[in-house]
């Protein structure tokens, strides 16, 4: 669903939201409904009881007197006369309601006293219906005649209707209900916040997991599902620092082994009286060395343990162009970027270092172009070279790769400096990926976070 929000957090409090607003919808459809039967039927009960104390006041009075008290209770919503003819339709009791209404009629004026209650047609609303409660459809208040004879044989007849309620009550009710709306809203967000913050915890820490992998656990709070989450978490860090320290330690005793009979080769080699045959030597014994110097600081990079610092990325990129200028090597800067970098220095140089050498070896030379965003630096690294295929760009990063048919030692390297600068992009959070260029040539795009 494209609507819905994309953070847990944000769809359990829509649920909440949306299930909060339609029970109170429904809760305040059904005290109005039940509210408005109840002040109906209050309301009729009343006017049985006013008409019982009129048929008894006009039984108490001789028969010249009853028109003029008649003429003071003839006031709307009730109309009292006594020359009414009998009522044709019979009372209709099956109504709960007008049952009602007739039952206080007989209790006030006694059980032999005759009485009609006949339902009228609400004639500005359309048909009436039945009973003191709310009419349904949007019809008005009910409608009636109720016909009372006197002791000497008068009819008294009485047309009314129950008025509505008032509805300022109403206003009151929403705006209750509208208040309770509001509490239970602000106790659901801190109740989800409270729910989702150890969930979030686990996400940053899986996010920067890459970047330290010796970073404190986290802590194991919260609901029982997301301490299990959080506890497996850190035994997983755990796991996997331990192996990267031992594998540390296996490259490092490697490193120790594979040198010490290097040196030995090269120690027996300059004993050697024949100048070409010690020249060969010499050179495979350097390949070996440098091979064996670039594996291990390849493998080295993702367990480097070189505090981060704030670093001066502008300051890092001229350092480095003097050193290749003094090297009779062109490298040119192009923009500049003017905030601190979080990173390890020694490592970032020695990441910047392959990209140029990179470029120099297959374009002559090299541009640095730096770019800042809000929350980002833009580093691109372009030469003037052959580029490499499409289809081999993402290969350009894996170990002992290279693009060059000839396969050179001296114009390929040993395929490592790619793969080992991404690896320390990474390490700090960030990205390397290679572009061919429109123009010729290849781009090789550092992206790395600002300094918090």
């Amino acid at each position: 669903m494209r609507l819905a929000p994309k953070s847990l957090f944000g769809r359990l409090v829509l649920v909440l939201l949306a299930g909060l607003v339609l029970s109170q919808l429904a809760t305040l459809y059904i005290n109005q409904t039940e509210r408005d039967r109840l002040l109906y039927r209050a309301g009729g009960m009343r006017l049985a009881q006013q008409i019982s104390d009129i048929v008894k006041l006009l039984d108490s009075l001789p028969s010249a007197e009853r028109r003029r008290v008649v003429a003071v209770f003839n006031r709307p919503p009730l109309a009292v006369s006594l020359d009414r003819p009998p009522l044709d339709l019979p009372a209709d009791e099956d109504d709960a309601d007008f049952s009602m209404f007739a039952s206080v009629l007989r209790y006030t004026l006694g059980e032999d006293a005759k009485i009609a209650v006949v339902e009228r047609a609400h004639r500005p609303h359309g048909h009436g219906e039945r009973g003191f409660g709310p009419r349904r459809g949007g019809f008005g208040p009910p409608a009636f005649t109720v016909q009372v004879p006197l002791q000497d044989g008068t009819l008294v007849t009485f047309d009314s209707s129950v008025l509505p309620p008032v509805a300022t009550t109403t206003l009151r009710l929403a705006l209750t209900l509208a208040v309770l709306l509001a509490t239970v809203i602000v106790l659901s967000l801190i109740a989800v916040r409270w729910v989702t913050g150890p969930l979030s915890v686990l996400a940053d820490a899986a996010e920067k997991l890459g970047e330290n992998i010796n970073r404190p656990p986290i802590p194991e709070a919260g609901p029982a599902e997301v301490q299990r989450a959080a506890r497996s978490f850190n035994a997983m860090q755990q796991r996997l620092a331990h192996s990267m320290a031992e594998r540390s330690r296996v490259l490092t005793a490697m490193s120790h082994d594979l040198k010490t009979p290097i040196t030995r080769m090269r120690l027996r080699t300059d004993m050697l009286e024949d100048e070409a045959v010690r020249e060969k030597f010499d050179r495979d014994l350097a390949e070996m060395e440098q091979m064996v110097t670039q594996t291990l600081e390849f493998m080295r990079d993702a367990t480097d343990t070189e505090p981060v610092k704030r670093l001066d990325l502008m300051a890092l990129v001229e350092s480095l162009q003097a050193d290749y200028e003094d090297m009779a090597k062109e490298v040119r800067i192009m923009g500049r970027v003017s905030r601190p970098l979080a990173a390890r220095p020694v490592a970032m140089r020695r990441c910047l270092t392959n990209l140029v050498d990179n470029a120099i070896r297959y374009g002559a030379r090299a541009t640095i172009d730096l770019a800042e965003e809000a929350d980002r630096v833009i580093l691109r690294v372009l030469d003037d070279g052959p580029g490499i295929p499409e289809a081999q760009l993402e290969r350009a990063f894996e170990p002992f790769y290279r693009g060059e048919a000839s396969r050179s030692r001296e114009t390929g390297g040993f395929g490592l400096g790619l793969g080992i600068a991404r690896n320390i992009a990474r390490a700090h959070g960030g990205e390397l990926t290679l572009k061919n260029r429109p123009e010729g040539g290849l781009a090789a795009t550092l992206t790395l976070p600002h300094a918090a």
